[in-house]
């Protein structure tokens, strides 16, 4: 198929495009002829011109593709109406382009987050697909959560919608500053807790993104792409540990109460200085939940989607490219 990919410039969405390629598709993106394409040189893919907040900017890049991967969103922003531009905007305006240029497309694919649910209640009950009590705890779960709401809507389209909890793997700057400590002999562990996530390599990532594209039984339907294990951060630094050849690494629990202050403290100057802040309270709030967990049984059963990257191969190959790269 003609797929048109957003955000094929970063992390999650390069690797989409690797896939893609992998599977014989003919891949399109949008991108300006300014940004930075290092994970697509070399790649045979198409470049087109547009941006997500102009609907008639993007009629080149619809007409005649077969299906729309929308990976690009904000992660990062220094208010909720930055972020709202980024995640809802751009996403109801993709979805104008479809209907005005592209009513005959045949997937048109969101990856939202599972940040837009909240957490799970227990370890026991992990979130699934059919959970309608959504509460976000951030601006951008909120903003996520509306996009969404944009998507479910145009039911003259063939949506669906893929929620990722917490992704790793190469090319990823996000999650680095956690390996860099580990690297230091050092990790920090929130709480006293016995907390769990779930975690996706990216590839496994971009696997279940592009099956949820190829199957029409993905169409109006909602899946988590998933881990199959919930893991705790322990298990995760000691995993981290081996894989860097450690010995030692020392383990600091931080206190909830002492998680919000540094939170709270490094938003407010974020915000002073005019810079989306990598950390605030609302994402204090997030880093405290014990059950950052979900279900990805409906995504095996319909589209056959399995974990195959585990987290000891994942860490390994994600440590040996941080390295290759000069990141570590």
């Amino acid at each position: 198929m003609k797929v048109l990919i957003t955000g094929a410039t970063g992390f999650v969405g390069s690797h989409v495009v690797d896939v893609l390629l992998e599977r014989g598709h003919d891949v399109f993106y949008i991108a300006r002829s300014t940004s930075n394409m290092r994970w697509l040189d070399g790649k045979k893919v198409t470049r087109v011109d547009g941006s997500l907040f102009d609907v008639d900017s993007l009629k080149d890049a619809v007409t005649g593709i077969d299906a729309l991967i929308h990976v690009a969103g904000l992660t990062a922003a220094k208010n909720e109406a930055e972020f709202r531009k980024g995640n809802l905007d751009a996403t109801q305006n993709l979805i104008d382009a479809v209907r005005a240029y592209n009513p005959g497309l045949k997937s048109f694919v969101h990856t939202s987050s599972l940040t837009v649910c909240g957490p799970a209640p227990s370890l026991e009950r992990p979130t699934t697909e059919d959970q309608t009590d959504l509460r976000p705890l951030t601006a951008y779960g909120r903003t996520k959560k509306l996009a969404e709401d944009a998507v479910r809507q145009a039911m003259d389209i063939p949506w669906t919608i893929v929620r990722p909890p917490a992704v790793y793997g190469p090319r990823d700057a996000a999650i680095l500053s956690f390996f860099q400590a580990v690297h230091k002999g050092l990790a920090t562990l929130i709480g006293f807790g016995d907390s769990r996530v779930s975690l996706v390599h990216a590839r496994d990532l971009a696997r279940g993104i592009v099956m949820a594209m190829e199957q029409p039984v993905a169409i109006h339907q909602t899946y988590f792409i998933t881990s199959d294990e919930f893991y705790s951060w322990p298990q995760i630094v000691d995993v981290t540990k081996t894989a860097m050849g450690k010995s030692f690494v020392l383990p600091v629990r931080l206190p909830h109460s002492l998680v919000l202050g540094i939170a709270g403290t490094v938003g407010f100057f974020g915000k002073l200085s005019g810079k989306p802040p990598v950390l605030d309270y609302e994402k204090g709030l997030d880093l405290i939940q014990p059950y950052w967990i979900c279900s990805s049984e409906k995504a095996r059963r319909d589209l056959g989607y399995r974990q195959e990257v585990s987290l000891e191969d994942g860490i390994r190959g994600t440590v040996q490219w941080y390295r290759e790269h000069k990141w570590l």
